[in-house]
């Protein structure tokens, strides 16, 4: 018989066109230089997309109030009670509903959950009519006094413009979503004076991976934006404040303490909005029609403090600058969280981060009365605290409230309130508030990221080392007897020569197709299988190398070869990755103690 040699064989790849790495860090190539320069453009299309929602909010804002066309920031504060209060409100609820109705669904909500579902099943596309209905939808209800923040709106507008400008390209769907949240980021960035805030919101909710591909350009985009930012909104900390506190040990814990309570304010809202979502589920009328009844409740509210309509950045000023009384403060507190539960749960169009801020930022300033110090810096923790637990990032918490005042002396008790108040929320509740709606819609969500073990192990790890082949000259009539007649034969046998170099593989299915061609009993497994590209692995490929062979062979065998001789080594099979599986799950549950055990 002639001699063969695996390596002469028609080349075909069986891996779906993943490369095989030399134990590399990352798997990002120069890829992420063309993501980078698409940034740019993103980055761009995001600040400028910020501004004009923000001119958009003002321009509703006074002609609603005030009957006059301008882009003056205004605050519904200053408005005159009358029942224009309570009707404003209504007629903006009833236009966004007529919108989400006949527009497009998907203005409905704050925008961050629409944004997650975008990218996790919606390939990371967004459509025009989103880009261009989401920042007009929420300019018109937080115009009309809807009691909402642009945050979430300008990361669904940003992040359509991002996945617009992705799709005149041919990209992945993973290089859509870098550029979807690219532009999220670049909103944010705009709108709050964030950048690094907005690239931890991305990292923390978005973009569900720790890659240099989607990391780089989301960085570029947000610094893009900074950029831009005062020549479009302006320049410096949205909300300047110093607290020269003189921290010691025992602060920390205060922070911590403050967070815990911040934590409980996150878990009571979080349930109460789902609790009243259910609500506005039962009732026996169209959802188009629950924003006008969120804008009712939301006119009522106003006319007892209007100070709790609109965005309310005025609010978080005088918390932190301690311009207000504990009066307003409680008056603030319930109205507004009030408000913003029954207007968020109607399905209107309108972002969280604000709310939250303001909520958390109420209580925070309540509870520094009894706190040493100024109630403005304990205001600050309930904002970050308040933040942190309830969309379950704590670490946007923390650096969004520095970039917010610009005081980098708070640092350290922002991060022992914000972590405290994430403790209590994911201990208490198995969703947050942005993933509550996307489950129950029937998809499950998970934010915990880790070491896929398919990537951490070695093929020769997890094969069978002694495999039972058959050998390059055994006559069909052999193999056939086999694999038909023996009680304990595989179903799949490797074929090796006699110095063991693979030849292929033949399985109990191909001996039963060779049984009707009676002209094939003389012939050896060499000459029928010699010329066919098979897939194989090699002993330092990494399990997730062999799984994608495995997935794109269509097959649930795979020969692990020696790379440089071609020898058989080894086998790996499909019940050889769920042990694997099953050893990733014994590490976390299986508990024991090794130092002072008795053994």
């Amino acid at each position: 018989m002639q001699d063969i040699n695996v390596h002469h064989r028609p080349a075909h790849d069986f891996s779906g066109g993943a490369s095989r790495k030399d134990n590399g860090d990352f798997t990002t190539d120069k890829r992420v230089l063309v993501l980078a320069a698409m940034a740019l453009v993103v980055g761009t299309g995001g600040a400028l997309s910020a501004w004009a929602l923000i001119n958009l909010i003002a321009l509703v804002t006074n002609a609603v109030w005030l009957f006059k066309i301008s882009v003056e920031p205004l605050s519904l504060g200053t408005v005159a009670r009358s029942p224009w209060m309570v009707a404003a409100p209504i007629i903006g609820g009833l236009v966004i509903g007529l919108m989400a109705r006949y527009g497009s669904e998907k203005i409905r909500g704050h925008g961050i959950p629409e944004a997650i579902e975008a990218i996790l099943i919606g390939g990371s596309r967004m459509s025009p009519k989103v880009a261009v209905l989401k920042p007009l939808s929420s300019a018109i209800s937080i115009g009309t006094g809807g009691p909402f923040g642009a945050e979430g709106p300008i990361i669904m507008t940003g992040g359509a413009i991002g996945s617009l400008f992705a799709q005149f390209f041919h990209l992945s769907a993973a290089e859509r979503k870098t550029l979807l949240v690219a532009g999220a980021a670049a909103g944010m960035t705009a709108i709050f004076g964030s950048p690094i805030a907005a690239v931890m919101l991305a990292v923390e909710l978005l973009l569900f991976e720790w890659k240099p591909r989607s990391f780089i350009p989301v960085v570029i985009a947000s610094c893009v934006s900074i950029t831009w930012r005062p020549l479009l909104i302006g320049s410096g900390p949205l909300f300047p404040a110093h607290f020269d506190m003189a921290l010691n040990w025992w602060s920390i814990l205060l922070a911590a303490g403050l967070g815990i309570v911040s934590g409980l304010q996150s878990g009571l809202l979080t349930t109460l909005l789902y609790r009243i979502e259910d609500a506005f589920e039962k009732l026996p009328i169209h959802w188009m029609w629950w924003p006008a009844l969120g804008g009712l409740v939301v006119g009522l509210g106003g006319l007892i403090e209007p100070r709790a309509l609109g965005v309310g950045y005025d609010i978080i000023s005088d918390l932190l600058n301690d311009h207000v009384v504990a009066v307003a403060v409680v008056a603030i507190l319930l109205v507004k969280a009030g408000i913003w539960l029954v207007a968020l749960s109607s399905g209107t169009s309108g972002g969280v981060l604000a709310p939250l801020l303001i909520l958390g930022g109420t209580l925070g300033w309540l509870v520094g009365l009894v706190l040493p110090g100024d109630p403005g810096f304990w205001a600050l923790l309930g904002m970050a605290a308040m933040m942190g637990g309830t969309m379950r990032a704590p670490l946007t918490g923390t650096f969004f409230a520095i970039e917010l005042t610009g005081d980098m002396h708070a640092l350290v008790p922002l991060l022992a309130a914000t972590v405290a108040a994430y403790a209590v929320t994911v201990l208490l509740l198995k969703r947050s508030i942005l993933t509550e709606k996307i489950a129950r819609r029937g998809q499950h969500i998970t934010r915990e990221y880790g070491i896929d073990p398919f990537e951490l192990t070695r093929a020769a790890d997890i094969m069978i080392a002694k495999v039972n082949t058959l050998p390059a000259t055994m006559p069909v009539a052999g193999a056939l007897a086999q694999l038909t007649e023996q009680p304990d034969a595989h179903r799949f046998y490797p074929v090796v020569q006699a110095d063991g170099r693979l030849v292929g593989m033949i399985s109990r299915a191909d001996a039963l197709r060779w049984q009707n061609e009676p002209d094939l009993a003389g012939q050896t497994l060499y000459d029928l299988i010699s010329d066919t590209s098979i897939p194989v692995a090699h002993p330092e490929d990494t399990v997730g190398r062999v799984a994608d062979i495995m997935i794109h062979a269509d097959t649930g065998r795979v020969p692990v070869v020696d790379e440089r001789t071609g020898v058989l080594v080894g086998l790996i099979a499909r019940k050889d990755l769920l042990r694997l599986r099953s050893a990733a799950n014994r590490s976390e549950f299986e508990r024991g103690a090794y130092l002072g055990a008795k053994r």
